[in-house]
């Protein structure tokens, strides 16, 4: 991630456009309940689960997430295309950062940090 992994941005044999990551806060209703339900969409790449140097040169562009929670030094791979839901975190506030990677794990565009709390009382057990 941005502290672990290169700052460079990988690119692609083949000219495409470049790929994005947008990323919505936590839906709050979910949060209350202590689950941190994080929508996304990306840009220019398709989110699945392909991974290896061949997959790089696919066009149009895959890829899939990296996702760090509080810091972690490791990171979940998330090739799923649907919302990031992250459970199970004490009371307090949090950080996950979500990086859109390409098929080698290489960045294909800045991390994106999302900051939210667990309500006191609501975090999972």
């Amino acid at each position: 991630m941005s502290s672990r992994a290169s700052n460079a941005i990988a690119h692609t044999a083949e000219m495409q456009p470049a790929a994005k990551l947008v990323v919505d806060p936590p839906l709050a209703e979910p949060l209350s309940r202590g689950v941190a339900f994080i929508e996304y969409r990306t840009e220019n790449l398709q989110v699945v689960p392909v991974f290896g140097p061949q997959a790089v040169n696919v066009s149009p562009r895959i890829g899939h997430l990296h996702v760090a929670v509080d810091g972690a030094q490791w990171v979940w791979a998330d090739t799923s295309g649907g919302p990031i839901i992250i459970a199970g975190l004490p009371a307090g506030p949090h950080k996950a950062e979500i990086t859109l990677v390409n098929a080698n794990h290489q960045p294909l565009d800045r991390s994106v940090v999302v900051e939210f709390v667990i309500p006191g009382g609501m975090a999972a057990k």
